[in-house]
């Protein structure tokens, strides 16, 4: 899958610039929680991936239509403790290894903003949610962090919430994530 795609650009990339380096490392995140995502999901949801957003060179990593609803999932590889303080005074903030990342709810939020709209469409009544699912970094063990109310989860913990009962019937998921991979194309 993507693999092969980018598989070939790794020998040219290691002299590369930092953001080429930054990008390709990125691609492969994607990959690894799309495999994993697949293997933990199995028949449980409809998995679409590498989606473009309408009128913008922004993509959504991947969207999972399960029971439990619609999944927006922002795929993060990076190293290093993720932490979300709440100081009594001003905003939360996300940091991973010790580097403020607050920023990255914002893309997260324009992306289940685009699903919502498109479900509201759709007039189907299935919920959508927003989730990080970071690979290699250091997430607690214990308990979920969240921030900006979207869940910072591995791809095993997200594949668990995906997997929650609900009341949509199989077709309607089938239907639902043939909608919305017309609305959001392959990038």
């Amino acid at each position: 899958m993507l693999r092969k795609r980018f598989g070939g650009l790794r020998l040219a990339l290691k002299t590369a610039p930092t953001h080429e380096r930054a990008w390709l490392r990125g691609a492969e995140g994607e990959e690894e929680v799309a495999r994993r995502l697949a293997k933990h999901l199995r028949d449980a949801a409809v998995l679409l991936h590498d989606r473009r957003m309408p009128r913008s060179r922004a993509n959504i990593d991947h969207v999972a239509v399960a029971a439990s609803g619609v999944w927006v999932i922002d795929a993060k590889r990076y190293t290093g403790k993720v932490a979300v303080s709440r100081p009594l005074l001003g905003e939360a903030k996300l940091t991973i290894a010790g580097r403020n990342r607050s920023r990255l709810a914002d893309g997260l939020a324009r992306q289940v903003d685009a699903v919502e709209l498109a479900m509201a469409d759709l007039g189907a009544a299935l919920p959508v949610h927003g989730a990080f699912c970071f690979v290699d970094a250091g997430l607690p063990t214990i308990g979920t962090l969240t921030f900006r109310g979207y869940p910072l989860l591995t791809p095993r913990r997200l594949s668990g919430r995906i997997k929650k009962r609900g009341q949509a019937e199989r077709e309607l998921l089938h239907a639902v994530a043939a909608q919305l991979s017309s609305r959001f194309p392959a990038a």
